[in-house]
């Protein structure tokens, strides 16, 4: 029950039904607040108890000083929490385990449980390892539940041991698209309450749901499970930019293009920490489709959120999807009645301001590293050619030595080429060489969430295939929506045969390429690359492209929309300016340009209109927790604790509450620790915590082997994020990591000080060295450290390796606080100075003095770091909020979780 302080609480009438609500207008400047505050506004009204959330908290809300740096704490409860299964499974993993811990404690095991609902889709765990054929489907569906049953088991077991607990099947889709088209509420009804749906996810693209304005953003899994089990999120209350949008997009652009141009200007704006809110008249040109594109982008840009405030293209959409009717009456009347229907003429109180006229959009694409590196579409080969300078190893290759080596290939204009004849296995040949396409790929929720990107690339593939063009024989296409309605309107609409004859055939409802499943590329393809090094390349439409991301094998990946990955797939190189040249021959020899298949916006809109319906979205989530045969054929574990199995790789307990009392132990300064890792700039979670293919020969792989997995077997770190054992060998792991004190390395490698002249050695191995000596680790990073993915096991792994502290130029925000939430002190370098303008060579013993203050109940600003060589320095310490002051005190969030509950 709510304090009530300011007279709130009042009723809404919608129909026959009547909803008691928390009026906003209640409290002085609630009306200037941009539309995402406001989400915020009504959750401390709600959840006020006088302690945790105060009326002075509200009133700080109220009177946000919009020009202010953020300082005012707030306790956020999320209405609910979203999982995918790479990083649910480690969340349900730590609630089965602390069940037991509470248990061994004296307590009740039934007290952990969620208290909120919890939402799992599973969708991270298929692999295209067939591709273009009519059954490749069913074929990586099998392999899916042949290497994954446990893990499958041990959910369908949470799926019944857990109250509020909910877990859509493999097979289904995508979670954020499954999100919106189905799970998401935008108002939600619960105990005869209508408040904002509101939630966090353990996925950093939870943000796509931001585009039917609904406040969500990704956390790692430990908060994930904090939220579940009734913690509110500490935050502080953000500084909030406006993006005005303006005009109309021009004939030819995407969404996929808005979205590139938008985060290329937010990543060079700063929006880290920061929410962003679209407002302005061009928002009402904004699908909703796009809307959700452009949220679901907001980690790729840095900000926690991307919202979009509710209006009749909101309605519209929920009642496509299949919403009930008093739903879409709700959902209008709530909003209306407090203040967050958009209004396009408003100008809310922002801390920043943008503009775009969406008539400057271009067509573009994003590489071949980094979302934000936005390409002019017409610039891309141009940039190609001198971009693939940074991926070939023999300076020979560009050209610049005037006598080259006789093994080395020739240069054209600059521009390094080895071609390599390949035989495929029909025993025709062809060439492939730098630059060659050999995924392209139409994946992930960000696009295919769309219909328009959708069906225009069916049509692009309609028109290529009435031509007479095919894809290029060394490209893997595949095709993996985000559900099953997107299936079902090509369908209708009569345009799968053209997919299938292009070689996008369906492979699964997944994320695959997106998140690294892209799964073998063809043995010939793969072995001419590799013992040519070539540095071919990947073409998505997902939102993530770093490096060693898509495939062991493709040194370079782009970001696209659906029509060109279908483009790049005929045209087979980075090398084609496929905005000039032609993409082939039609069956007259005539040359075929990229306008000749590109589909006119009236095209695109008739297929949309004709071919979808609310009936099918209505069909595909009917019954959508049930499950296939398979699914429901799974032999499930009972009881409300886990009957752990000893001999399992994918889910073993977890040594995070061994030994644990009812009292934290005092938090102590750190003395004579050594550097695991110094790292550069924009190291990523994917760095951190890869979660591709698992290499024989690396510490992960050997323990697979020693436990009898055979080389097939391995599946992905992701899907084996169950099992600590193998996520520790896995942390740092990145093919593409390059740590600094193990130059001339790549890979997870680093130097073991505790032997002498330090050898290289596997970071797993040195780090069991350093333990078995009790020798704590540190690692040194440079800007943006951990940007991308809400990986929690970036920081699990990274706190079981050893590491007490990371001393970083900057943070991004969700890995900073996991860090915290793993026991992990997160400390910065004084402004302006790094690593390298200190004199930090990695090779040193360090010291960290003040971090016992927090023993005393504050949070030290500063704390003094010294070394052996004699550096000297105050650091930052960026535990930012009084709460994750008592997660670290506490060892981590999930300790503090327990012994809170435990003392209920």
């Amino acid at each position: 029950m709510s304090a009530n302080s300011f007279d709130a609480r009042s009723t809404l009438q919608v129909g026959d039904e009547s909803y008691e609500i928390f009026r906003l207008d209640k409290v002085e400047g609630s009306a200037r607040l941009p539309y995402s505050l406001k989400v915020l506004l009504e959750n401390l009204l709600r959840t006020e108890d006088g302690a945790n959330i105060t009326a002075d908290h509200i009133r700080a809300l109220g009177g946000w000083d919009s020009q202010a740096q953020p300082s005012q704490e707030i306790q956020f409860t999320p209405a609910r929490v979203i999982m995918q299964d790479f990083t649910g499974v480690p969340c349900v993993v730590d609630l089965a385990t602390m069940r037991e811990a509470v248990k061994e404690l004296g307590g009740d095991p039934a007290k952990i449980n969620p208290l909120a609902p919890a939402e799992m889709v599973i969708d991270h765990s298929v692999i295209a390892d067939r591709f273009g054929t009519p059954d490749a489907f069913q074929q990586n569906v099998e392999l899916e539940y042949g290497r994954n049953k446990e893990r499958y088991q041990f959910l369908r077991w949470g799926q019944t041991a857990f109250d509020e607990f909910k877990v859509v099947p493999p097979g289904t889709g995508i979670v954020h698209q499954v999100n919106i088209e189905h799970l998401a509420r935008t108002v939600m009804v619960r105990g005869g309450q209508a408040y904002p749906d509101t939630l966090v996810g353990t996925d950093s693209h939870t943000t796509m749901v931001n585009g039917l304005g609904v406040l969500g953003w990704g956390v790692g899994g430990i908060e994930a499970e904090a939220a579940m089990l009734g913690q509110p999120v500490s935050m502080l209350i953000p500084r909030v930019v406006g993006f005005k949008l303006t005009g109309e997009l021009p004939t030819g652009t995407t969404a996929t293009d808005l979205v590139l141009t938008i985060t290329e200007m937010l990543r060079k704006h700063g929006v880290v920490g920061k929410f962003v809110e679209f407002y302005g008249e061009g928002v009402s040109q904004i699908p909703l489709a796009n809307r959700a594109t452009i949220g679901n982008m907001s980690p790729e840009f840095g900000s926690t959120a991307a919202m979009f405030p509710i209006d009749s293209e909101t309605i519209n959409y929920l009642r496509l999807t299949g919403r009930p009717a008093q739903q879409l009456a709700l959902v209008e009347a709530y909003a209306k009645e407090q203040g967050l229907w958009l209004d396009p003429a408003a100008e809310p109180d922002f801390s920043e301001k943008l503009e775009l006229d969406l008539a400057t959009v271009v067509p573009s694409i994003a590489g071949p590293k980094r979302p934000q590196d936005r390409i002019v579409l017409a610039n891309a080969a141009e940039q190609f050619k001198a971009d693939v300078l940074n991926y070939v190893d023999d300076a020979d290759e560009s050209g610049k030595e005037s006598f080259p080596a006789s093994d080395a290939p020739a240069a054209s204009n600059g521009v390094p080429t080895r071609p390599t004849t390949v035989t495929a296995p029909d025993g025709s040949t062809y060439e492939i060489d730098h630059g060659a396409v050999t995924v392209a790929a139409i994946t992930s929720c960000t696009n295919t969430s769309n219909p328009y990107v959708m069906v225009a690339a069916a049509l692009v593939a309609k028109k290529a295939v009435e031509k007479g063009l095919s894809r290029k024989p060394w490209v893997k296409t595949t095709l993996a929506p985000g559900s099953k309605v997107v299936m079902d309107y090509y369908d209708r609409a009569g345009l799968t045969p053209y997919l299938d004859k292009m070689g996008f055939n369906l492979v699964g409802y997944g994320c695959t390429t997106c998140i690294g499943n892209s799964g073998p590329l063809p043995d010939e393809v793969s072995k001419a690359v590799n013992e040519h090094d070539l540095a071919v390349v990947s073409v998505l439409s997902g939102n993530r492209n770093f490096e060693g991301r898509i495939n062991p094998d493709v040194k370079m990946n782009y970001l696209a929309s659906p029509p060109l990955v279908v483009a790049y797939a005929i045209a087979g190189s980075m090398k084609t300016d496929i905005t000039k040249d032609a993409l082939g021959t039609d069956k007259d020899g005539n040359p075929v340009y990229l306008k000749d298949l590109w589909p006119s916006e009236k095209e695109v809109e008739q297929v949309v209109a004709s071919a979808i319906g609310e009936e099918m979205f209505a069909k595909s989530y009917e019954d959508v927790f049930a499950g296939d045969a398979q699914w429901q054929a799974l032999q499930v574990p009972t009881g409300n604790t886990f009957e752990w199995d000893a001999e399992s790789t994918y889910v073993r307990k977890p040594p995070y509450f061994d030994g644990m009392g009812m009292e934290p132990a005092p938090v102590s300064d750190i003395s004579g620790a050594r550097v695991l890792a110094k790292l550069g700039d924009s190291v990523t979670t994917d760095h951190i915590s890869p979660a591709g293919a698992i290499k024989a020969d690396t510490p992960a792989g050997k323990y697979l082997t020693e436990h009898g997995v055979e080389r097939r077997d391995f599946n992905s770190y992701g899907s084996r994020r169950g099992n600590h054992e193998v996520m520790i060998r896995g942390t740092f792991a990145n093919i593409r990591l390059r740590n600094q004190i193990a130059p001339g390395t790549e890979g997870g490698f680093t130097r073991d000080f505790t032997q002498d002249d330090g050898p290289v050695s596997y970071i797993y191995d040195a780090s069991r060295n350093y333990i078995d000596q009790g020798i704590p680790l540190v690692v040194l990073a440079g800007k943006e450290y951990g940007s991308g993915s809400s990986r929690d096991w970036a920081a699990k792994g990274t706190a079981l390796l050893g590491v007490k502290a990371v001393i970083a130029e900057s943070y991004e925000r969700i890995h900073r606080s996991n860090l915290i939430g793993m026991g992990v002190l997160p400390l910065q370098y004084p402004e302006g100075a790094s690593a390298e303008s200190l004199g930090l060579t990695g090779e040193e013993t360090f010291s960290f003095a003040g971090v016992e203050k927090l023993n005393d109940g504050e949070t030290p600003r500063t704390v003094k770091v010294t070394t052996d060589t004699g550096v000297e320095f105050d650091a930052v310490v960026r535990i930012d909020t009084p709460g994750e002051a008592d997660y670290y005190r506490n060892g981590g969030i999930m300790q503090y979780v327990l012994r809170s509950l435990i003392r209920k």
